[in-house]
């Protein structure tokens, strides 16, 4: 399905660029730490449960602000743009 096709695609992207950021361990440590999420070593989503989708991807949007806030954001926001029908809550 073309959706489960998008949230992998765009948590990999969240996750690579977290990784530019934050170094490889603890942007993949902080991803492994969201219920339904599996990761790969090099921070590719192996499995999704596509029946939390969007609970998966909020949970870490989340884990990473609480980890360094509105850089988070500032970095993220291009890359939420190319998702239009995914819908996450960020912090003000």
């Amino acid at each position: 399905m073309a959706i489960d096709q998008d949230y992998k695609k765009l948590i990999e992207e969240i996750i690579s660029k977290q990784m530019d950021i934050l170094g490889p361990e603890i942007a993949i440590r902080k991803a492994t730490n969201v219920a339904g999420l599996k990761l790969s070593d090099k921070g590719e989503v192996l499995s999704i449960d596509e029946n939390n989708a969007q609970a998966i991807l909020q949970k870490l949007v989340d884990e990473y602000i609480a980890l360094s806030g509105a850089i988070v954001k500032n970095i993220l926001n291009p890359v939420f743009a190319k998702y239009p029908g995914i819908k996450l809550n960020l912090p003000s």
